[in-house]
């Protein structure tokens, strides 16, 4: 009979010293976002935050999120220092439309084998977003997944954690009646929409990641690879000013302006108030996709749109300017059902 060598992790697919070297490379990184808030050291079980001192009736606003299929294109063109950025941003905006800035955020990486420079990307991505937007990276989870993802796949989450004053809560409660709807000008797809994407640019328009796009200045994974917005910036200032916000993710803009209406009113969007850029354009025309079915899947340009009065518009419009971001009149709030019209 042979003898059959004994067993370890390591020969299961799942390297512990691989995984203590990958930290090690991103220690640095992740102290880098550490704000006032921040307790503790990188490595804890648990990520530690305090509360803001001169809040008064704070309310934490959560949410979690990812980047979809947005992660192949990065894979495919090995370019993995954005989508980590996108995932920051996403979670921000989310949780900005209840009128919440962020505290702190974590993070969830998956492989099937870790590759440290790889998340190192990554996560420097993660932590440029964090730095953008004022919160710290606290923790996070690195896991490697034999069985489960095959290299050189990988998969990545984000969870988010911020506050508001309770009396300065953002949301359909606050919308009137002859409120104006405001769209700020998002920088390409964002994170949604991808798999329809994708499909058309190798399918239907028969193009590799590195060939150029038709009509933009640079190859298909510069235009598809372009960083989710983070509204924060254009926002923050005039926050007091807003009623409510919508996102414009998965469901485009008929899919998320309505969770912005009670269901007394209704939006009404003009289709011809901002032009949808080159990149929405030639997805529609390759893939022979209706409007409708664009404005479902796609944002069309617009990342989100502001729902705040009349006397509010200009400073809205003036602080979007001062983040250089465009703004476009999209339509107004009327007396309805709580539905959305785009003509």
């Amino acid at each position: 009979m042979s003898e059959e060598k004994g067993l370890d992790y390591a020969s299961s697919g799942v390297d512990i010293d691989r995984s203590d070297a990958v930290k090690r490379r991103i220690r640095s990184v992740v102290e880098s976002t550490f704000t006032a808030g921040a307790r503790g050291a990188f490595g804890g079980f648990g990520g530690m935050f305090r509360i803001p001192a001169e809040a008064q009736r704070p309310v934490l606003v959560a949410s979690a999120d990812g980047v979809g299929t947005k992660i192949r294109v990065a894979i495919e063109s090995n370019r993995h220092g954005t989508v980590g950025h996108d995932l920051v941003n996403h979670c921000v905006n989310d949780i900005l439309v209840q009128g919440a800035l962020p505290l702190f955020f974590l993070d969830y990486f998956a492989a099937g084998i870790l590759v440290p420079e790889v998340v190192e990307q990554v996560v420097s991505g993660i932590a440029a977003g964090c730095r953008e937007n004022g919160c710290s990276l606290v923790g996070g989870e690195t896991a490697e997944m034999p069985g489960i993802y095959t290299p050189p796949d990988y998969d990545l989450a984000g969870f988010i954690v911020g506050c508001v004053e309770e009396d300065r809560i953002l949301g359909a409660d606050r919308v009137e009646a002859g409120d104006v709807l405001l769209g700020l000008a998002s920088n390409g797809l964002h994170t949604n929409g991808y798999s329809l994407a994708r499909q058309i640019v190798t399918e239907r328009m028969k193009l590799a990641v590195a060939d150029p796009f038709p009509g933009e200045d640079g190859t298909v994974a510069d235009a598809l690879l372009r960083v989710h917005r983070s509204y924060l910036p254009a926002l923050k200032s005039v926050l007091s000013r807003i009623h409510g916000m919508a996102h414009i993710t998965g469901g485009g803009l008929p899919g998320n302006v309505v969770r912005a209406l009670p269901d007394t009113l209704d939006a009404e969007i003009d289709g011809s108030s901002w032009e949808v850029p080159n990149l929405f354009r030639q997805l529609e025309q390759a893939g022979d996709v209706s409007r409708a079915e664009m404005y479902r899947t796609f944002n069309m340009g617009v990342g989100m749109v502001v729902i705040t009065d009349e006397a509010s518009v200009g400073a809205v419009e003036a602080s979007a300017a001062s983040a250089h971001i465009a703004t476009f009149r999209l339509g107004r709030v009327v007396r309805g059902a709580g539905k959305v019209r785009i003509s």
